[in-house]
């Protein structure tokens, strides 16, 4: 081994726009102005490693996952470069939904290139279960881990006493894209006489079809996008989180919540998988849902317990320390 390296994970995003974030010496709070430490940046935060954007900088590690994204020439050079340094190179893709999967490899030059990178890279890491299929296809060394969440750090815990929270917030806002479901995740709430908040960007289309769905005027709550600070704030005064959300994603709404000690209804993301199986879409439907979410805010001792059975599993099975162990097992001396 190479002791020259640095310890930790570290996550090359090739060409991205985040800057260059390492977490050697400390591990950022919630009101950190910068990048928070989660989704793929939770890899790296959880080891002590670092999140970069250049080959240069994520080769001073020896473990290093490189994310894919649309354009595969830049992931293929920058692997190139790590090996020939001595790195140990996993990959995953940045975005991935199956939707957005779907997307990403539909061009066939791209398709080709992608299973010749997973052939030759150390392991192909995964943040939700679905694409293992995919990576088993073309790769021998295949994992899923779900992108961890900080549920074990200090000053990780946002929750607000149950007297505090009311709501429900829509956990979606992408009106164009299918497989949000966030049309029918607003419908289906509007029913519940339960103040409502959602974030929208503000474009024409979706002002008119938010204003076609005709909520009573103290119902709805329309927020503009805001800072990661601002939007932990909003977020844990809400009672649960409501969304249909069909893509398979990695889960970070329903992580934002959990930060907050808040249950996620009705999607399908990794982490709700995790640590709320009883409240995702697969195996039930939509109006089983909707009973669970009335049932959620009407009773607060079935509250309680779901609350304290999602934190439990959430230590388990998505903390940093758990996720730091597992990551161990798969890198060569990452501690």
């Amino acid at each position: 081994m190479n002791f020259a390296f640095l310890p930790g994970l570290a996550v090359l995003n090739p060409l991205g726009k985040d800057p260059d974030q390492p977490f050697q010496t400390e591990i950022p709070g919630p009101d950190y102005s910068g990048h928070p430490p989660l989704n793929y940046h939770a890899y790296a935060a959880c080891t002590r490693g670092g999140f970069y954007r250049t080959t240069a900088s994520a080769g001073q590690h020896r473990n290093v996952l490189l994310l894919l994204r649309r354009d595969l020439v830049a992931a293929r050079k920058a692997f190139n470069m790590l090996k020939a340094h001595g790195c140990v190179v996993a990959i995953s893709f940045k975005e991935s939904g199956t939707h957005q999967i779907a997307a990403q490899l539909s061009d066939a030059r791209r398709f080709d290139a992608f299973c010749e990178l997973a052939a030759d890279a150390d392991l192909c890491l995964s943040s939700t279960p679905d694409l293992l299929a995919l990576y088993s296809s073309v790769s021998r060394r295949v994992a899923y881990l779900p992108t961890p969440y900080p549920v074990d750090e200090p000053g990780w815990d946002l929750s607000v006493p149950l007297e505090k929270r009311s709501g429900i917030f829509i956990g979606t806002r992408e009106f164009d894209v299918p497989s949000r479901n966030h049309l029918l995740a607003l419908t289906a709430a509007r029913k519940m006489s339960h103040p409502i908040t959602v974030v929208d960007k503000g474009l024409q289309s979706t002002r008119k079809l938010l204003a076609a769905l005709r909520f009573p005027a103290d119902q709805l709550t329309v927020l503009k996008p805001m800072d990661y600070s601002g939007y932990l704030q909003m977020l844990r005064r809400h009672r649960l989180v409501l969304q249909f959300d069909q893509s398979r994603v990695p889960g970070q709404v329903a992580g934002d919540a959990l930060i907050c000690g808040i249950p996620t209804v009705g999607s399908n993301g990794a982490i709700e998988r995790e640590i709320l199986p009883e409240l995702v879409s697969d195996g039930q439907d939509f109006g089983e849902l909707l009973e669970q979410t009335l049932q959620l805010l009407r009773n607060n001792a079935e509250y309680r317990t779901t609350v304290s059975l999602m934190l439990h599993r959430a230590r388990e099975r998505v903390s940093f320390s758990k996720i730091r162990s597992e990551l161990a097992e798969l890198f060569p001396g990452l501690m």
